[in-house]
């Protein structure tokens, strides 16, 4: 296991934030802990998507599986990320999609 800081922390959030279904898990585990069945229920997704999912959440360091008996139940891995997800949902952004690209050229937004 390796501890980031900094930017690094920053590059993992976004990494994490970039896909739909990965957000959207945090999202909800902002507002609970929940087992997997229940995630993908919520989400609307797969059993086997959720897994892979949780499973870079947690290599991300964003999650952690908690064990309860034969299930395992998922958590924000820092309850401050809870803060940070409010914190973030709250921002205004003004996206000029024409100025928002990669270094590649390739939209960003």
């Amino acid at each position: 296991m390796q501890t980031v800081t900094q930017s690094s922390v920053l590059a993992q959030c976004g990494f994490a934030f970039s896909d739909p279904t990965r957000a959207r898990v945090l999202l909800a585990l902002r507002d609970a802990a929940a087992y997997p069945s229940e995630l993908a229920d919520l989400i609307g997704v797969s059993r086997q998507s959720l897994s892979n999912h949780l499973a870079c959440l947690r290599g991300c360091g964003l999650v952690v599986a908690v064990p309860e008996g034969r299930r395992m139940r998922y958590e924000l891995a820092d309850s401050r990320l809870g803060e940070a997800l409010t914190n973030l949902l709250g921002v205004v952004l003004a996206v000029d999609p024409a100025q928002c690209t990669d270094s590649a050229g390739a939209g960003c937004c």
